[in-house]
């Protein structure tokens, strides 16, 4: 059963930092992909970012420069962890965040790719 648990939430001032962290169980880690996505009030759940199953290739959403630009996703294989850091946060930036486990080792947007999710952690940034 592979599960996956997300930490680092919580309430911050716009212009903070954040690290997400998701821990990962069931299967050997590093033969597949994980991503972080998020989900706004009232939005869908949107790509953030991606990993592949080597950590050598990351892949950011680009409905967004800024997001590319001050997040960053990594990963240690060793410890089942993926990461993401965010930096100076925007309000717009509130969400649910989800970190997922890809069906491939391949990094991917495409969220029917991957096949398992975790429960979200909570990301406040107010104004």
């Amino acid at each position: 059963q592979v599960q996956l648990v997300e930490s680092g939430g919580g309430l911050v001032q716009a212009g903070a930092s954040l690290s997400l962290s998701c821990a990962a169980s069931g299967r050997t880690f590093s033969n597949y992909a994980m991503g972080w996505f998020r989900q706004a009030p009232g939005k869908q759940r949107e790509f953030v970012a991606s990993i592949s199953g080597s950590a050598r290739n990351t892949y950011y959403a680009d409905y967004s420069e800024s997001v590319k630009g001050r997040f960053s996703i990594s990963r240690n294989n060793a410890q089942n962890t993926v990461y993401l850091e965010m930096n100076s946060l925007k309000p717009e930036d509130t969400a649910v965040y989800y970190c997922a486990s890809a069906r491939s080792s391949q990094q991917t947007a495409v969220s029917s790719a991957y096949n398992y999710w975790g429960q979200g952690t909570q990301v406040t940034v107010s104004s």
